[in-house]
């Protein structure tokens, strides 16, 4: 039987959801104001992960594995390096004190304006994720295992405290107001967390069992949470304020990455499937799928650019799938690896705008 596409799968979600034909589903899903406008081919060795933009001093810092690449946010041309940061994931910028943070062991702190690194900082569990808070002007260093997140201040790199979140967070937003959210994996939910205190205040169910949820977006101005799952490949609409739950839209397939818009009131989720989901806030309690971008197999995450409105993506080109390999427990059958190796200098990073 020959496999439906992610995206037309979503299409038929949402026809069944509006009572649109699929058909018509599909084309107004894909027709919409955004494109992919730009396309660098950057190459380089390493793999990569969450892709951060620093909209005021126009640089894109990109993870490497042992490094973080930065890249001129208009050209997307390479400007520099922030070496020695070992399995990096992330990198998470404060703005009003000219300084970055990778997610890494140990974390790297290194001035914006130099990229001349400053100090390294000895943090607990696995980082992945990260987030800066700009009412505390605290980072917080998310991590699968405990401690959830290792939260450190952004002036002076000092480790200020740990956070057990109950489960494993994903991606985290900030309302701006003190107030930070994250989405656990591994629990359907999404803990809210008091930046100043450090305490979790609640948690929000997302009503749906293994859901995966990746990619979080927050409309800080109405109090919306865009939680985007993996399983089903769908977008929760949550309230911020009491964890409501306002309505669910199909998303592509593979998300690991979100952000919104506040200039146009769009949310957006970008999946491993090659397309980028465009929610649009109408009203309230009204939201509609705007539009699914086609960019390319492989582009899980993304960053906005607040001043121009363009989303960057990241990705590469893989070859074939190697043999199997045997498993190491006895009875078990041979383990396939995900994807094939990565083509050299094939890493390319996407710019999606109006």
């Amino acid at each position: 039987m020959t496999k439906s596409s992610p995206v037309f799968l979503a299409a038929g979600l949402f026809a069944l959801i509006s009572g649109v034909a699929p058909a018509a589903a599909q084309t107004a899903a894909a027709a919409g104001p955004y494109r992919v406008t730009q396309v660098a081919k950057v190459g380089g060795p390493g793999g990569f992960d969450y892709v951060s933009a620093d909209s005021d001093a126009r640089r894109l810092y990109i993870p490497r594995g042992n490094r973080v690449s930065v890249f001129d946010l208009d050209t997307l041309q390479p400007v520099g390096e922030i070496p020695d940061t070992a399995n990096v994931h992330g990198v998470a910028i404060d703005p009003a004190a000219h300084h970055a943070f990778s997610s890494s062991k140990p974390v790297v702190m290194w001035d914006t304006a130099t990229l001349v690194p400053i100090k390294k900082i000895e943090v607990q569990g696995g980082p992945d994720g990260i987030l800066f808070d700009s009412a505390t002007e605290r980072v917080f260093v998310l991590s699968h295992r405990a401690p959830n997140a290792t939260v450190i201040d952004a002036r002076d790199g000092s480790v200020v405290g740990t956070i057990d979140l109950g489960g494993a967070p994903e991606q985290g937003a900030s309302d701006g107001r003190g107030h930070v959210y994250f989405d656990v994996e591994d629990k359907d939910q999404i803990a809210v967390v008091d930046a100043k205190t450090l305490q979790v205040t609640a948690h929000y169910e997302l009503g749906l069992k293994n859901s995966s949820p990746a990619g979080l977006a927050l409309d800080a101005q109405h109090n919306l949470l865009f939680a985007f799952c993996r399983t089903p490949s769908v977008c929760v609409v949550v309230d911020a304020d009491n964890g409501r739950i306002i309505t669910q839209l199909p998303i592509g397939s593979g998300t690991d990455g979100a952000a919104f818009n506040p200039a146009t009131m769009e949310a957006f989720s970008s999946q491993g499937d090659g397309t980028l989901t465009v929610i649009k806030d109408e009203a309230p309690d009204q939201f509609t799928v705007e539009q699914n971008v086609r960019t390319r197999i492989g582009a899980k995450t993304c960053t906005l650019d607040a001043k121009t409105g363009r989303i960057l993506l990241i990705t590469a080109e893989y070859g074939p799938l190697p043999a199997p390999t045997a498993a190491p427990a006895a009875g078990a059958g041979p383990r396939r690896p995900r994807r094939g190796p990565m083509v050299p200098d094939s890493f390319t990073i996407l710019a999606v705008g109006r």
